[in-house]
């Protein structure tokens, strides 16, 4: 069986590359929650990587840097099922949409200008509020002001 992960066509990460880490996991599970390791880490050096090209570590390291700590290993845990394998296959899942995600090329954004009427309503709009707040303040003449 090939256990491999397809992030998209043209790209599998071999198995080989990632691991695993278990611990207790929190949440349902009842009395089997204490006794065994079913939240599962997966693990992932993508600056060690052997498919990924130079170019797509990096736009990895840089989507994902707040997911990446200081050895530079990219952890994700899944711990919201009560079977061990079942969360393996979550934080295959999420890895495998975090890297296609991340790998993606983003559109350059092209500057635009705001057209003609949307500056003229805004400055018409700016000299209603301003005469407005002007009507608000104390007119010669008062009773107070003497």
């Amino acid at each position: 069986m090939n256990d491999d992960l397809v992030i998209q066509p043209g790209l599998v990460i071999p198995r080989r590359e990632t691991w695993y880490e278990f611990s207790h996991a929190s949440g349902p599970g009842g009395q089997n929650v204490n006794k065994v390791a079913t939240a599962a880490t997966l693990c992932f050096h993508p600056a060690s990587s052997g498919v990924l090209t130079p170019v797509q570590k990096e736009r990895v390291a840089r989507r994902l840097a707040n997911r990446i700590n200081v050895d530079g290993v990219l952890r994700i845990t899944a711990a919201d099922a009560r079977t061990q394998s079942a969360n393996r296959s979550s934080a295959d899942a999420r890895f495998c949409e975090l890297i296609h995600d991340a790998l993606k090329v983003q559109k350059k954004r092209r500057p635009t200008r705001p057209s003609r009427g949307s500056i003229e309503r805004r400055l018409v709009d700016k000299r209603f509020r301003a005469a407005r707040k002007a009507g608000r303040g104390r007119t010669p003449g008062d009773v107070d002001d003497e």
